[in-house]
């Protein structure tokens, strides 16, 4: 799947999930909200860091590359260790530390996710790559500077750990690895879900990355939901704030 496609999938997810989390004790407020949108959108991409020639290669520029090149020869290449359910867990349950244990950890990744979610979805102007690494660079430092203040860490879900509570960040971030790896199962290459087993899972309902189904269906589809979902989020949380401030 192509980079926005998988950006998309993220920030539908999490639009998709935050009305339930309450019901588990993560409250958040709708500024947090948005963030987790955006964090879960850039964390879509993360598992393609793996690829030292995509397009998220190209967010920071120099630094980015090198990055990707690391990540690369650490996991295997492309589609092996960064494609995994063990990815997931490391980088959902990684940032939640982060985010409670050591704040300034969490606001590199922030800025690298932020970054990443910027370049997945598309903005960039061709051909004129140092231009997009400081267009990149400023926007994604402005959102950090707005998220900083956000409290990231709790109150979370109760995960029966010894009373470990994941986060928003942390569950942002696994969900949007997790629906990185779910679309691309959904090609005919697959992932190596259960990594370091080999063996590839995939259901190849897109016959090709960047075809005719994922151009005029999937991306549509998940367009609509974001945006649907955003109304929908809007709307509920208008309502409840209604409702607070308008009892008899």
């Amino acid at each position: 799947m192509m980079g926005h496609t998988h950006a998309l999938a993220g920030a539908v997810a999490w639009l998709g999930v935050v009305p339930f989390l309450a019901d588990y004790g993560m409250k958040m407020t709708p500024g947090e909200i948005i963030a987790g949108s955006v964090v879960c959108a850039g964390a879509a991409l993360l598992p393609d860091m793996d690829h030292h020639s995509g397009s998220i290669a190209q967010a920071l520029g120099p630094v980015t590359k090198v990055l990707c090149k690391g990540v690369a020869w650490i996991s295997g290449g492309h589609r092996h260790a960064t494609h995994s359910l063990f990815f997931i867990v490391f980088m959902m349950f990684g940032t939640d530390l982060l985010a409670q244990y050591f704040r300034p950890g969490w606001w590199v990744e922030l800025f690298l996710l932020i970054c990443l979610g910027l370049r997945g979805v598309g903005i960039h102007v061709p051909e004129r790559e140092h231009f997009n690494v400081i267009i990149n660079g400023a926007l994604a430092l402005g959102l950090t500077y707005l998220m900083i203040g956000m409290h990231f860490a709790g109150p979370g879900i109760d995960l029966f750990m010894g009373h470990y509570y994941l986060g928003w960040a942390g569950l942002s971030v696994g969900l949007g690895c997790f629906m990185h790896i779910f679309t691309d199962c959904l090609t005919p290459e697959g992932c190596p879900v259960f990594w370091p087993w080999q063996k590839r899972f995939e259901i190849p309902i897109v016959p090709r990355t960047n075809g005719v189904v994922e151009k005029w269906v999937v991306t549509p589809i998940l367009t609509l939901g974001v945006v649907v979902l955003a109304i929908r989020t809007s709307a509920g949380g208008f309502a409840v704030n209604w409702l607070q401030h308008n009892r008899g």
